[in-house]
Protein backbone atom coordinates (compact mmCIF):
# COMPACT_ATOMS: atom_id res chain seq x y z
CA UNK A 1 0.00 0.00 0.00
CA UNK A 2 1.21 3.33 -0.80
CA UNK A 3 1.84 6.07 2.18
CA UNK A 4 -1.33 8.08 3.31
CA UNK A 5 0.58 11.26 1.67
CA UNK A 6 1.05 9.73 -1.80
CA UNK A 7 -2.80 8.36 -2.03
CA UNK A 8 -3.68 11.97 -0.91
CA UNK A 9 -1.50 13.46 -3.59
CA UNK A 10 -2.46 11.42 -6.43
CA UNK A 11 -6.12 11.13 -5.20
CA UNK A 12 -6.34 15.11 -5.60
CA UNK A 13 -4.97 15.65 -9.04
CA UNK A 14 -6.78 13.35 -10.54
CA UNK A 15 -9.69 14.74 -8.44
CA UNK A 16 -9.11 18.61 -9.81
CA UNK A 17 -8.29 17.55 -13.48
CA UNK A 18 -11.57 15.55 -13.96
CA UNK A 19 -13.91 18.22 -12.60
CA UNK A 20 -11.97 20.54 -14.82
CA UNK A 21 -11.97 18.51 -17.35
CA UNK A 22 -8.69 19.44 -17.76
CA UNK A 23 -6.99 16.88 -20.89
CA UNK A 24 -3.46 17.64 -20.28
CA UNK A 25 -3.85 17.50 -16.47
CA UNK A 26 -5.98 14.14 -16.66
CA UNK A 27 -3.21 12.45 -19.02
CA UNK A 28 -0.33 13.47 -16.10
CA UNK A 29 -2.52 12.39 -13.09
CA UNK A 30 -2.91 8.99 -15.04
CA UNK A 31 0.91 8.77 -15.94
CA UNK A 32 3.21 6.27 -14.12
CA UNK A 33 6.24 6.58 -12.99
CA UNK A 34 9.18 5.17 -15.19
CA UNK A 35 8.81 1.70 -15.72
CA UNK A 36 12.61 -0.27 -13.88
CA UNK A 37 13.53 -2.78 -16.96
CA UNK A 38 15.74 -5.23 -14.59
CA UNK A 39 12.65 -4.74 -11.59
CA UNK A 40 11.78 -8.35 -9.84
CA UNK A 41 8.46 -10.03 -10.92
CA UNK A 42 6.23 -12.05 -9.24
CA UNK A 43 5.17 -13.85 -12.55
CA UNK A 44 1.97 -14.86 -11.33
CA UNK A 45 -1.71 -13.37 -11.69
CA UNK A 46 -2.52 -14.34 -8.37
CA UNK A 47 -4.17 -11.18 -7.67
CA UNK A 48 -2.44 -10.83 -4.53
CA UNK A 49 -0.93 -7.57 -4.79
CA UNK A 50 -1.43 -4.26 -2.75
CA UNK A 51 -5.43 -3.64 -3.22
CA UNK A 52 -6.57 0.07 -2.78
CA UNK A 53 -10.04 1.07 -1.43
CA UNK A 54 -10.16 4.73 -1.87
CA UNK A 55 -13.86 6.24 -3.11
CA UNK A 56 -13.56 9.29 -5.51
CA UNK A 57 -16.46 10.78 -6.92
CA UNK A 58 -16.69 13.94 -9.59
CA UNK A 59 -19.91 16.27 -10.30
CA UNK A 60 -21.86 12.67 -9.54
CA UNK A 61 -19.73 10.09 -11.40
CA UNK A 62 -17.94 7.63 -9.94
CA UNK A 63 -13.71 7.44 -10.66
CA UNK A 64 -12.98 5.40 -8.06
CA UNK A 65 -12.97 1.87 -11.01
CA UNK A 66 -9.59 4.29 -12.29
CA UNK A 67 -8.17 5.33 -9.31
CA UNK A 68 -7.59 2.90 -7.17
CA UNK A 69 -5.37 0.57 -10.24
CA UNK A 70 -3.88 4.01 -10.39
CA UNK A 71 -2.48 3.71 -6.71
CA UNK A 72 -1.82 -0.34 -7.22
CA UNK A 73 -0.08 0.57 -10.39
CA UNK A 74 2.16 3.47 -8.21
CA UNK A 75 2.75 0.76 -4.93
CA UNK A 76 3.58 -2.26 -7.38
CA UNK A 77 6.18 0.25 -9.42
CA UNK A 78 7.56 0.79 -5.21
CA UNK A 79 7.81 -2.91 -4.95
CA UNK A 80 9.73 -3.31 -8.11
CA UNK A 81 7.06 -5.50 -9.52
CA UNK A 82 6.36 -5.57 -12.80
CA UNK A 83 3.57 -8.34 -12.91
CA UNK A 84 1.64 -6.46 -10.22
CA UNK A 85 2.08 -3.51 -12.29
CA UNK A 86 0.58 -4.77 -15.34
CA UNK A 87 -2.32 -6.34 -13.59
CA UNK A 88 -2.46 -3.27 -12.09
CA UNK A 89 -2.17 -1.24 -15.25
CA UNK A 90 -4.60 -3.24 -16.99
CA UNK A 91 -7.36 -2.41 -14.64
CA UNK A 92 -7.21 0.91 -14.88
CA UNK A 93 -7.00 0.37 -18.63
CA UNK A 94 -10.18 -1.15 -19.11
CA UNK A 95 -11.68 1.26 -16.82
CA UNK A 96 -10.92 4.32 -18.72
CA UNK A 97 -11.99 2.59 -21.58
CA UNK A 98 -15.63 2.48 -19.87
CA UNK A 99 -15.37 6.03 -18.94
CA UNK A 100 -14.42 7.07 -22.22
CA UNK A 101 -17.29 5.07 -23.73
CA UNK A 102 -19.65 7.00 -21.55
CA UNK A 103 -17.89 10.80 -21.88
CA UNK A 104 -18.70 13.03 -24.40
CA UNK A 105 -16.42 14.59 -26.12
CA UNK A 106 -13.08 13.77 -26.69
CA UNK A 107 -11.38 15.39 -23.20
CA UNK A 108 -10.54 12.14 -22.44
CA UNK A 109 -8.48 10.95 -25.66
CA UNK A 110 -5.01 12.39 -24.27
CA UNK A 111 -5.57 10.56 -21.19
CA UNK A 112 -6.29 7.64 -23.57
CA UNK A 113 -3.16 7.78 -25.36
CA UNK A 114 -0.74 7.98 -21.96
CA UNK A 115 -2.67 4.73 -20.53
CA UNK A 116 -2.22 2.91 -24.09
CA UNK A 117 1.00 3.32 -24.13
CA UNK A 118 1.87 2.64 -20.07
CA UNK A 119 0.01 -0.75 -20.75
CA UNK A 120 2.09 -1.42 -23.71
CA UNK A 121 5.41 -0.76 -22.12
CA UNK A 122 4.12 -2.84 -18.77
CA UNK A 123 2.72 -5.04 -20.99
CA UNK A 124 6.22 -5.82 -22.64
CA UNK A 125 8.57 -5.32 -20.13
CA UNK A 126 6.08 -7.99 -17.40
CA UNK A 127 6.80 -10.81 -20.33
CA UNK A 128 10.27 -10.08 -20.32
CA UNK A 129 11.09 -10.03 -17.09
CA UNK A 130 8.79 -13.53 -16.58
CA UNK A 131 10.95 -15.00 -19.28
CA UNK A 132 14.12 -13.61 -17.66
CA UNK A 133 13.21 -15.86 -14.57
CA UNK A 134 11.40 -18.99 -16.35
CA UNK A 135 13.71 -19.30 -18.73
CA UNK A 136 10.50 -19.25 -21.35
CA UNK A 137 11.52 -16.93 -23.98
CA UNK A 138 7.92 -17.06 -26.08
CA UNK A 139 5.64 -16.15 -23.37
CA UNK A 140 3.74 -13.04 -24.41
CA UNK A 141 0.47 -13.56 -21.93
CA UNK A 142 0.79 -10.22 -20.95
CA UNK A 143 1.21 -8.45 -24.24
CA UNK A 144 -1.44 -10.59 -25.80
CA UNK A 145 -4.23 -9.05 -22.95
CA UNK A 146 -2.84 -6.15 -23.63
CA UNK A 147 -3.74 -6.03 -27.47
CA UNK A 148 -7.24 -6.96 -26.20
CA UNK A 149 -7.29 -4.01 -24.08
CA UNK A 150 -5.90 -1.74 -27.13
CA UNK A 151 -8.42 -3.17 -29.60
CA UNK A 152 -11.64 -1.75 -27.04
CA UNK A 153 -9.59 1.70 -27.53
CA UNK A 154 -9.28 1.42 -30.95
CA UNK A 155 -13.27 0.63 -31.34
CA UNK A 156 -14.35 2.95 -28.76
CA UNK A 157 -12.49 5.98 -30.86
CA UNK A 158 -12.98 4.40 -34.47
CA UNK A 159 -16.81 4.02 -34.27
CA UNK A 160 -17.90 7.49 -32.51
CA UNK A 161 -20.34 9.40 -34.41
CA UNK A 162 -19.61 13.05 -34.60
CA UNK A 163 -17.43 13.94 -37.10
CA UNK A 164 -14.02 14.50 -36.82
CA UNK A 165 -12.36 18.36 -37.53
CA UNK A 166 -8.50 18.23 -38.19
CA UNK A 167 -6.68 20.34 -35.75
CA UNK A 168 -9.81 20.95 -33.29
CA UNK A 169 -9.38 21.65 -29.89
CA UNK A 170 -10.15 18.55 -27.07
CA UNK A 171 -13.99 19.24 -26.06
CA UNK A 172 -16.96 17.73 -24.92
CA UNK A 173 -18.43 18.38 -28.36
CA UNK A 174 -14.80 17.13 -30.40
CA UNK A 175 -14.55 13.25 -31.71
CA UNK A 176 -13.38 10.70 -30.37
CA UNK A 177 -11.74 9.43 -33.46
CA UNK A 178 -8.91 12.21 -33.13
CA UNK A 179 -7.44 9.45 -31.23
CA UNK A 180 -7.44 6.41 -33.43
CA UNK A 181 -4.23 7.36 -35.24
CA UNK A 182 -1.71 7.05 -32.07
CA UNK A 183 -4.02 3.64 -30.92
CA UNK A 184 -3.16 2.11 -33.85
CA UNK A 185 0.41 3.01 -34.42
CA UNK A 186 1.08 1.53 -30.72
CA UNK A 187 -1.29 -1.99 -31.97
CA UNK A 188 1.15 -1.67 -34.98
CA UNK A 189 4.21 -2.22 -32.72
CA UNK A 190 2.72 -4.53 -30.89
CA UNK A 191 1.54 -6.71 -33.62
CA UNK A 192 5.30 -6.65 -35.28
CA UNK A 193 6.14 -7.70 -31.73
CA UNK A 194 4.15 -10.81 -31.27
CA UNK A 195 4.58 -11.56 -35.22
CA UNK A 196 1.27 -11.28 -36.07
CA UNK A 197 1.48 -9.29 -39.28
CA UNK A 198 -2.05 -10.58 -40.27
CA UNK A 199 -3.99 -8.21 -38.02
CA UNK A 200 -2.23 -4.90 -39.21
CA UNK A 201 -5.03 -5.63 -42.31
CA UNK A 202 -7.90 -5.15 -40.08
CA UNK A 203 -6.64 -1.57 -39.23
CA UNK A 204 -5.59 -0.30 -42.47
CA UNK A 205 -8.74 -0.18 -44.09
CA UNK A 206 -11.07 1.81 -41.66
CA UNK A 207 -8.26 4.26 -41.19
CA UNK A 208 -7.84 4.78 -44.71
CA UNK A 209 -11.01 4.63 -45.91
CA UNK A 210 -11.36 7.73 -43.52
CA UNK A 211 -8.73 9.41 -44.33
CA UNK A 212 -7.58 8.99 -40.56
CA UNK A 213 -3.91 8.31 -41.42
CA UNK A 214 -3.83 11.92 -42.88
CA UNK A 215 -5.46 14.02 -40.05
CA UNK A 216 -3.35 13.14 -36.95
CA UNK A 217 0.09 14.54 -35.56
CA UNK A 218 3.11 14.93 -37.81
CA UNK A 219 4.85 12.65 -35.40
CA UNK A 220 1.37 9.90 -36.28
CA UNK A 221 1.61 10.17 -39.80
CA UNK A 222 5.38 9.14 -39.52
CA UNK A 223 5.22 6.54 -37.23
CA UNK A 224 2.05 5.53 -39.49
CA UNK A 225 4.00 5.82 -42.56
CA UNK A 226 6.71 3.62 -41.10
CA UNK A 227 4.77 0.40 -39.63
CA UNK A 228 3.03 0.67 -43.08
CA UNK A 229 6.44 0.53 -45.28
CA UNK A 230 7.47 -2.00 -42.98
CA UNK A 231 3.79 -4.04 -44.13
CA UNK A 232 5.28 -3.09 -47.69
CA UNK A 233 8.48 -4.81 -47.48
CA UNK A 234 7.09 -7.86 -45.89
CA UNK A 235 4.87 -8.50 -49.01
CA UNK A 236 7.40 -7.54 -51.57
CA UNK A 237 5.27 -3.76 -52.48
CA UNK A 238 9.02 -2.12 -52.87
CA UNK A 239 7.81 0.79 -54.37
CA UNK A 240 4.82 1.91 -51.78
CA UNK A 241 7.48 1.19 -49.10
CA UNK A 242 9.96 3.24 -50.35
CA UNK A 243 7.12 5.85 -51.12
CA UNK A 244 6.27 5.25 -47.09
CA UNK A 245 9.69 5.21 -45.90
CA UNK A 246 10.59 8.23 -48.01
CA UNK A 247 7.94 10.13 -46.89
CA UNK A 248 8.84 8.68 -42.80
CA UNK A 249 12.21 10.10 -43.30
CA UNK A 250 11.60 13.18 -44.94
CA UNK A 251 9.00 14.53 -42.01
CA UNK A 252 10.72 12.71 -39.33
CA UNK A 253 11.83 15.89 -36.64
CA UNK A 254 15.04 17.01 -37.34
CA UNK A 255 16.53 16.17 -33.68
CA UNK A 256 14.96 12.29 -33.75
CA UNK A 257 18.33 10.77 -34.46
CA UNK A 258 16.99 7.55 -33.42
CA UNK A 259 14.13 7.26 -34.77
CA UNK A 260 15.67 8.56 -38.44
CA UNK A 261 18.26 5.53 -38.33
CA UNK A 262 15.15 3.54 -37.60
CA UNK A 263 13.63 4.21 -40.60
CA UNK A 264 16.81 3.98 -42.59
CA UNK A 265 17.27 0.43 -41.05
CA UNK A 266 14.44 -0.13 -43.42
CA UNK A 267 14.82 2.11 -46.04
CA UNK A 268 18.20 1.60 -47.51
CA UNK A 269 17.62 -2.01 -48.11
CA UNK A 270 14.92 -1.32 -50.41
CA UNK A 271 16.77 1.31 -52.20
CA UNK A 272 19.50 -1.15 -52.39
CA UNK A 273 17.02 -3.68 -54.05
CA UNK A 274 15.60 -0.93 -56.15
CA UNK A 275 19.56 0.09 -57.43
CA UNK A 276 20.22 3.03 -55.54
CA UNK A 277 23.11 3.34 -53.19
CA UNK A 278 23.24 5.26 -50.35
CA UNK A 279 26.51 7.79 -49.86
CA UNK A 280 28.85 6.73 -47.15
CA UNK A 281 28.56 10.00 -45.93
CA UNK A 282 24.79 9.16 -44.76
CA UNK A 283 25.90 5.63 -43.71
CA UNK A 284 28.91 7.46 -41.34
CA UNK A 285 26.32 10.17 -40.59
CA UNK A 286 24.06 7.51 -39.02
CA UNK A 287 26.13 5.11 -37.92
CA UNK A 288 24.90 2.41 -40.25
CA UNK A 289 27.94 0.56 -40.87
CA UNK A 290 26.55 -2.83 -42.01
CA UNK A 291 25.58 -1.48 -44.82
CA UNK A 292 28.91 0.04 -45.87
CA UNK A 293 30.42 -4.03 -47.12
CA UNK A 294 26.92 -3.99 -49.00
CA UNK A 295 27.04 -1.19 -50.91
CA UNK A 296 30.60 -1.49 -51.93
CA UNK A 297 30.48 -4.89 -53.20
CA UNK A 298 27.45 -3.85 -55.37
CA UNK A 299 28.71 -0.88 -56.41
CA UNK A 300 31.95 -2.68 -57.79
CA UNK A 301 30.71 -6.08 -58.48
CA UNK A 302 33.26 -7.42 -55.75
CA UNK A 303 30.86 -10.52 -54.73
CA UNK A 304 33.02 -11.84 -51.91
CA UNK A 305 33.00 -8.23 -50.04
CA UNK A 306 29.06 -8.11 -50.39
CA UNK A 307 28.74 -11.76 -49.11
CA UNK A 308 30.89 -11.32 -46.39
CA UNK A 309 29.00 -8.26 -45.22
CA UNK A 310 26.00 -10.63 -45.13
CA UNK A 311 27.36 -13.31 -43.37
CA UNK A 312 29.21 -10.97 -40.79
CA UNK A 313 25.78 -9.14 -39.87
CA UNK A 314 23.52 -12.13 -40.36
CA UNK A 315 21.83 -12.26 -37.02
CA UNK A 316 21.01 -8.54 -37.17
CA UNK A 317 19.84 -8.73 -40.44
CA UNK A 318 17.51 -11.53 -39.72
CA UNK A 319 16.42 -9.87 -36.81
CA UNK A 320 15.09 -6.85 -38.28
CA UNK A 321 13.32 -9.11 -40.89
CA UNK A 322 15.50 -7.45 -44.06
CA UNK A 323 17.90 -10.47 -44.52
CA UNK A 324 16.01 -12.09 -47.30
CA UNK A 325 15.56 -8.89 -48.90
CA UNK A 326 18.93 -7.92 -48.75
CA UNK A 327 20.42 -11.36 -50.19
CA UNK A 328 18.39 -10.28 -53.16
CA UNK A 329 20.30 -7.59 -54.01
CA UNK A 330 23.12 -10.32 -54.82
CA UNK A 331 21.72 -10.08 -58.33
CA UNK A 332 22.74 -6.46 -58.84
CA UNK A 333 26.23 -8.12 -57.36
CA UNK A 334 26.86 -10.26 -60.19
CA UNK A 335 25.47 -8.14 -62.69
CA UNK A 336 28.16 -5.12 -61.82
CA UNK A 337 30.89 -8.34 -61.30
CA UNK A 338 29.73 -9.31 -65.26
CA UNK A 339 29.77 -5.57 -66.65
CA UNK A 340 33.53 -4.89 -65.24
CA UNK A 341 34.55 -8.38 -67.01
CA UNK A 342 32.58 -7.27 -70.40
CA UNK A 343 34.71 -4.23 -70.53
CA UNK A 344 37.77 -6.06 -69.83
CA UNK A 345 37.20 -8.17 -72.09
CA UNK A 346 35.97 -5.45 -74.86
CA UNK A 347 33.61 -7.15 -76.99
CA UNK A 348 29.90 -8.26 -77.07
CA UNK A 349 30.50 -12.20 -76.80
CA UNK A 350 32.32 -13.16 -73.77
CA UNK A 351 33.52 -17.10 -73.24
CA UNK A 352 31.75 -18.54 -69.82
CA UNK A 353 35.09 -19.26 -68.68
CA UNK A 354 36.04 -16.13 -68.38
CA UNK A 355 33.29 -14.81 -66.10
CA UNK A 356 34.40 -18.43 -63.91
CA UNK A 357 37.74 -17.29 -63.81
CA UNK A 358 36.12 -13.56 -62.53
CA UNK A 359 34.42 -15.45 -59.48
CA UNK A 360 37.92 -18.04 -58.98
CA UNK A 361 39.93 -14.22 -58.40
CA UNK A 362 36.97 -13.76 -56.08
CA UNK A 363 37.69 -16.74 -53.99
CA UNK A 364 34.51 -18.13 -54.98
CA UNK A 365 34.91 -20.63 -57.29
CA UNK A 366 32.08 -21.89 -59.72
CA UNK A 367 31.54 -24.33 -62.68
CA UNK A 368 30.11 -23.33 -65.70
CA UNK A 369 26.80 -24.69 -64.91
CA UNK A 370 26.41 -22.40 -62.48
CA UNK A 371 27.36 -19.23 -64.39
CA UNK A 372 24.93 -20.10 -66.86
CA UNK A 373 22.04 -20.50 -63.89
CA UNK A 374 22.97 -16.81 -62.83
CA UNK A 375 23.01 -15.38 -66.59
CA UNK A 376 20.20 -16.80 -67.23
CA UNK A 377 18.39 -15.28 -64.43
CA UNK A 378 19.73 -12.19 -65.09
CA UNK A 379 18.80 -11.96 -68.40
CA UNK A 380 15.26 -12.72 -67.92
CA UNK A 381 15.60 -9.70 -64.92
CA UNK A 382 16.33 -7.87 -67.86
CA UNK A 383 19.45 -6.91 -66.00
CA UNK A 384 21.47 -7.78 -69.06
CA UNK A 385 20.69 -7.91 -72.92
CA UNK A 386 21.76 -10.86 -75.07
CA UNK A 387 21.00 -14.37 -75.06
CA UNK A 388 23.32 -17.53 -73.84
CA UNK A 389 24.78 -19.93 -76.14
CA UNK A 390 24.93 -23.41 -74.29
CA UNK A 391 26.25 -25.40 -77.03
CA UNK A 392 29.54 -22.65 -77.25
CA UNK A 393 29.19 -21.14 -73.71
CA UNK A 394 29.29 -17.97 -74.91
CA UNK A 395 27.16 -14.74 -73.53
CA UNK A 396 26.32 -13.05 -76.32
CA UNK A 397 25.06 -9.35 -75.45
CA UNK A 398 23.32 -6.63 -77.28
CA UNK A 399 25.51 -3.91 -79.22
CA UNK A 400 22.99 -2.03 -77.92
CA UNK A 401 22.99 -1.46 -74.10
CA UNK A 402 24.02 -4.38 -73.23
CA UNK A 403 24.04 -3.45 -68.96
CA UNK A 404 20.49 -1.62 -68.95
CA UNK A 405 20.64 0.99 -66.52
CA UNK A 406 16.55 1.58 -65.99
CA UNK A 407 16.25 -1.88 -65.15
CA UNK A 408 18.12 -1.81 -62.13
CA UNK A 409 17.86 1.65 -60.87
CA UNK A 410 13.48 1.33 -60.59
CA UNK A 411 11.83 4.52 -61.04
CA UNK A 412 11.28 6.78 -58.13
CA UNK A 413 8.59 6.63 -55.66
CA UNK A 414 6.11 9.70 -55.99
CA UNK A 415 8.15 12.02 -53.39
CA UNK A 416 11.66 12.39 -54.06
CA UNK A 417 14.60 12.07 -51.35
CA UNK A 418 18.24 13.58 -50.87
CA UNK A 419 19.61 9.93 -50.90
CA UNK A 420 22.77 11.52 -49.35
Amino acid sequence: MLPRASIGALKGRLSQAVAAKDPGEIAAALDLPPLPKGAASSGTNNGNGPRHGEQLKVDGVDWSNVLNPLLDAHAAIASNDLAQTYEAQASLHSALNHALGSSKGNWLIPALHVVCRNTHRAAALADECVNRSTGNRNDHARLQNAVTLLQASYSKTLNDRVEMRPNEPYSEEGSKKVGVLYIVNQLFSMYFRLNTLRLCKNLLKPVESRGIHESGTMGEMVTYRYYVGRLNMFEDQYDLAEENFDYALRHCHHSAVANKKRILNYLVPVKLLRGRLPTGKLLEKYSLHEFVPLMNGMRTGNLMEFSDGLMKNQDLFIRRGTYLLLEKCKMICYRNLFKRVYKIVGKEQIRLEYIAKSFKWLGMPIDLDEVECILANLIFKQYIRGYLSHEKRVLVLSKKEPFPTSKVIKGSSHTTLRWK
